[in-house]
């Protein structure tokens, strides 16, 4: 019906990115700001509903802040979003389904991408596609006719660019904002060198990482000893992405690639992914009728609606793939989220017919 976006409370905000990895933080901090998230989300949700749905939503759908995403030796195990439910479930008086990684997790699943769900039901048809997202983690899912579907997380997308143009400008800028740096710099060598050393892109699917691995300190390891401008430093983290992704892409040998997430609006990081893509055909969700900045709001709307219905939310060709995992490497699939209850008795409709595809109809 629509979608937007709401600023962070700025002392929120800040509270958070002090707590991320890696951060050492405190079971009070983090107690205190499951409260703060939860406040906020539910602010935004009673706006939307107002505002889309005339006041007559039924479901909160709440994926959480990620803060803790815990991978050892390549299998996830443990993840923690913050966001409490039922502050959410207080203020709407609605029930509220929240927690949706964790269930894949305790599965053998990475509980990440799970946008392979909405993906594979979005763009199925006759050649192998690539949906990408590039938020701080880059994340890719290939549909593809007749094969398991394959979703995974690529590497850093804006992760590393968005830590270092705050570390370069002290704090004033958020983001390299349309890649003025990198467009600016060149791709120093034996620093990519370095970055591409990263055993993690050589593991194959499933698999998945976050800050906990490309944290604060990452870049500055990994330059050590080296002499290179900020311009220069911005350039060779964008096409550091831009080789993982496509990579990835080519490794799969995808024909398409459709775009969303925040990276989109990073020229020099498009301009540099088509360049690495080569023949590979690349484009936004916008091209057809999805909101790129949006993209994760209507894919846990989507889930929400899954176990609302009794319905699983990871899946992988026509369910399940030969070797009986869905794409995250779970046991099969599942259910996912927990349900906080509104304000009254709380009633699940009748279990619902798997949908066979989704169509989205431009706002």
């Amino acid at each position: 019906l629509g979608h937007a976006e709401f600023p962070w409370p700025a002392d929120t905000r800040a509270r958070l990115l002090a707590a991320l990895p890696p951060a050492q933080t405190s079971l009070a901090e983090i107690c205190a700001l499951d409260v703060l998230v939860g406040a906020a989300f539910a602010e935004a949700a009673a706006a939307a509903n107002a505002a889309f749905a005339d006041g007559a939503a039924v479901l909160v759908a709440s994926h959480g802040q990620n803060m803790f995403h815990l991978v050892e030796q390549g299998r996830a195990r443990a993840t923690l979003q913050i966001g409490q439910p039922a502050v959410i479930a207080e203020a709407l008086g609605l029930p509220v389904i929240s927690d949706f990684r964790a269930r894949d997790v305790a599965a053998g699943g990475q509980g990440a991408p799970l946008a392979s769900t909405f993906d594979a039901l979005w763009l199925a048809g006759a050649e192998p596609r690539a949906a990408l997202n590039l938020g701080g983690i880059a994340n890719i899912t290939v549909v593809a006719p007749g094969q398991a579907l394959v979703a995974f997380d690529t590497g850093p997308a804006s992760c590393l660019l968005d830590l270092e143009a705050q570390r370069i400008s002290q704090g004033v800028m958020a983001c390299d904002v349309d890649g003025r740096m990198a467009r600016a710099g060149r791709v120093h060598a034996e620093l990519l060198r370095r970055l591409l050393a990263e055993p993690y892109y050589a593991r194959t699917a499933p698999k998945s990482t976050g800050r906990e691995l490309f944290d604060r300190d990452y870049v500055a390891e990994h330059a050590a000893g080296l002499v290179l401008s900020d311009a220069d430093l911005m350039a060779t983290l964008t096409e550091l992405t831009a080789i993982t992704v496509a990579d990835a892409c080519a490794a799969h040998q995808v024909r398409a690639v459709i775009a969303s997430g925040g990276g989109v609006r990073n020229p020099a990081l498009m301009a540099a992914l088509q360049r690495r893509l080569g023949a590979i055909a690349l484009s936004t969700t916008e091209a057809l009728g999805l909101p790129s900045d949006a993209k994760e709001a209507y894919l846990f709307a989507l889930l929400g609606w899954l176990s609302w219905h009794g319905l699983p939310g990871t899946l992988g060709s026509a369910g399940e793939n030969a070797a009986g995992e869905v794409s995250t490497g779970a046991r099969g699939p599942r259910i996912l989220g927990r349900i906080s209850p509104g304000a009254g008795p709380l009633h699940l409709p009748a279990p619902a017919r798997m949908p066979a595809g989704l169509v989205i109809r431009p706002i």
